[in-house]
């Protein structure tokens, strides 16, 4: 279902938050959300993690990107449209 540049999202264990949920959550489409966990993979830290962890706070507090325009959560991936 991915492209290659998307199936390098994989190349890093899951965790419990990341890039793109603090950039956007499920407000932002699926392209978007890969985009964003391709360009952590390439720029992973220590720091950047903790950076991470912090928005994510803030970011539930805030209650920011919950829902996607006209849906509850976000839409369900369908595979790569290319």
């Amino acid at each position: 279902m991915y492209n290659e540049e998307q199936r390098r999202r994989h190349e890093v264990k899951p965790g419990i938050t990341g890039w793109a949920q603090i950039n956007g959550r499920n407000a932002l489409s699926w392209e978007e959300k890969f985009k964003l966990d391709v360009w952590y993979v390439d720029n992973q830290s220590f720091w950047l993690d903790m950076k991470i962890l912090w928005m994510t706070v803030k970011k539930v507090l805030a209650r920011e990107g919950i829902n996607a325009e006209g849906q509850a959560t976000c839409e369900k991936f369908r595979g790569n449209s290319q």
